[in-house]
């Protein structure tokens, strides 16, 4: 019988002009001979030198009626990830091209895997919860909707009736003869051979009843084992290995919010009209941020090794809670922004976090970071430093308390605001000065318009 093999290869252009050229095909028969030739002219093509890239894929039909849905490129940093959920989860589902049937949980984003053609769900190949890399194959899809397979129960086989073992010979005897069924109950139930096995039994001492009381754990029933997601054990690890590496010393102050929120209140429905986005404290904050770090530029560095990194531009980090866990976007050149460029890039990245579609180079980097727990009701905290950053500022809730202004004790909208900061590098001198500029810029805004 003559055995046949078949490989098929693509030859791909590289570039905006990347189509299908060239399908090569090399039939090899036991006993049979081979083109030479156009065996020479494949292996030319694939010289390193050569400007034309091979990429080799075995189909799944002879027709290429079956395309593979693998796990797409994830970023240099990130090598697997967990299939976290099927969105299609039926064989003969309809998918569109590039329709999301599958996410991967990584350590930082969740990617969606895509199917490459239209059609229906063959199989699926891989199960929640595996442990993907890119290219792994996670479905098959059929453009045209043959050969699609049901669930699982369908390829179940039916069971056969099993043939029951036939009883030995002397209950055979048994059944037939009432004498020997008495006989064999006898010689099974001596008196002599319980006696045997029976055991003398010891008493053991009643336990003493204890008049303290002790603490009572929930039972186990009501106990639930859940696994850490991979963005949770990412976060923890990188705030653990913060502890271990920083020196981290926290200063605070307070602020006077009244000005700052009496700016919002005059001109809310004239920012919202021109510029389309709410009007928030976090752009004063951030605004009042950079101008802090401009003036102690130390607080936007970084060590490295033996070396201090000074950072010639302002990439602020905002720290915002998901479902999943805790995202830290950045705002890349917070220095060079308006209020209003600074809250629609808020806006735009805070819904990306919350929806799970925000990217790993939008949380690349930063220099600086800003932690908001005051949306939460937090009064006051000591925030950890999220690398590569050096310093983190906190905000808290704004709360009515009296104050002295000019001799006299009025209620004011207070805040109070923290710095954790890394004591290898930054000082207390610089830490102090940091908030005090914060402090400075955000009671009275009319500083950043006179730049003093």
């Amino acid at each position: 019988m003559k055995m046949k093999m078949m490989v098929d290869y693509e030859i791909l252009l590289p570039g905006k002009v990347s189509k299908l050229v060239q399908n090569f095909s090399s039939h090899i028969l036991p006993g049979g001979s081979v083109n030479l030739k156009l065996l020479r002219e494949f292996g030319a093509l694939l010289q390193n030198d050569s400007p034309i890239q091979v990429r080799g894929r075995s189909y799944s039909s002879d027709n290429g009626d079956l395309v593979d849905a693998v796990v797409p490129f994830m970023g240099e940093s990130i090598t697997d990830g967990t299939l976290a959920a099927f969105l299609k989860t039926e064989p003969g589902d309809s998918v569109k091209i590039d329709e999301a049937i599958a996410q991967v949980e990584t350590d930082k984003v969740t990617i969606d895997v895509v199917s490459p053609e239209a059609g229906v769900i063959q199989k699926l190949v891989a199960k929640e919860g595996d442990t993907v890399e890119p290219g792994t194959k996670i479905a098959i899809i059929s453009k045209s909707g043959d050969g699609v397979t049901q669930a699982a129960p369908s390829e179940e086989k039916p069971v056969k009736d099993v043939p029951k073992p036939s009883p030995p010979k002397e209950m055979e005897n048994v059944a037939k003869d009432p004498k020997e069924k008495e006989n064999v109950a006898k010689e099974k139930f001596k008196p002599e051979a319980v006696a045997v096995k029976e055991k003398p039994k010891v008493r053991l001492p009643s336990p003493k009843i204890s008049a303290a009381t002790e603490p009572v754990l929930p039972p186990k029933e009501r106990e639930r084992r859940v696994p850490m997601t991979r963005l949770r054990k990412r976060v923890a690890t990188r705030l653990k290995d913060s502890q271990n590496t920083f020196a981290l010393l926290t200063t605070f102050n307070e602020v006077d919010m009244t000005n700052l929120m009496k700016l919002r209140s005059d001109y809310k429905d004239a920012f919202v009209e021109k510029h389309g986005v709410k009007l928030g404290l976090m752009s004063g904050f951030i605004k009042a941020a950079c101008s802090g770090l401009q003036n102690q530029p130390i607080i936007n560095a970084v060590i490295d090794g033996d070396d201090i990194i000074y950072r010639d531009y302002i990439d602020i980090s905002i720290a915002v809670g998901t479902p999943k866990g805790l995202v830290v976007p950045v705002i890349r050149n917070a220095d060079k922004m308006n209020f209003a460029d600074i809250e629609k890039e808020i806006s735009t990245l805070a819904k990306k976090a919350t929806d799970g579609t925000i990217s790993i180079d939008e949380m690349a980097g930063g220099s600086f970071t800003i932690s908001n727990g005051g949306v939460y009701g937090s009064l006051l905290s000591t925030p950890i430093i999220n690398p590569p950053p050096s310093a983190i500022l906190g905000m808290h809730s704004i709360v009515p308390r009296p104050m002295v202004v000019e001799g006299n004790i009025v209620p004011r909208p207070m805040m109070y605001i923290a710095l954790t900061y890394d004591h290898r590098l930054i000082d207390g001198r610089e830490a102090v000065f940091f908030l005090r500029r914060i402090k400075d810029v955000v009671e009275d805004p009319r500083r950043l318009l006179l730049d003093i």
